[in-house]
């Protein structure tokens, strides 16, 4: 499904190929696995709420922003990650892309503190997104 990130596998396939987000139809509902996506204005992400309908759970990656004039276009902020949680529609969602290994310059707690921020100044339920800590795990 469409995401937001650049591609290369050489010197000179810059943008040759897709990237990798999937929408995975499972007993329990659909998942929505986003790779690495900038946020945009966000029409990818209603686009597959348009085309996949009402999505179970989707993972969104919050993490390795910074410098935002530089990471914008191929990295979501949690902020970001918020609105395309709104934008795709999902029940739940989870964190992907943090917490385990500095990537950029924020600190490498920072994307899970920005999204408790982010949920709170978007006034949803925090346990609508979780940023799970490495080997952390939860039921839907």
């Amino acid at each position: 499904v469409p995401t937001r990130h650049w591609t290369a596998r050489g010197l000179w396939d810059r943008n040759k190929c897709l990237w990798a987000s999937f929408v995975l139809e499972t007993p329990a509902g659909k998942l929505y696995i986003v790779g690495d996506s900038g946020y945009g204005d966000g029409g990818h992400f209603r686009r597959v709420r348009e085309k996949h309908g009402d999505i179970r759970l989707a993972i969104l990656p919050i993490g390795a922003y910074e410098p935002r004039w530089f990471m914008k276009d191929q990295h979501m902020n949690p902020e970001d990650a918020v609105k395309a949680l709104a934008d795709c529609g999902a029940q739940q969602a989870i964190a992907s892309h943090h917490s385990t290994f500095q990537l950029t310059h924020e600190a490498i707690d920072a994307p899970a503190q920005g999204l408790t921020a982010a949920m709170a100044a978007a006034q949803l339920p925090m346990d609508r997104f979780l940023a799970l800590k490495p080997g952390q795990s939860f039921e839907i």
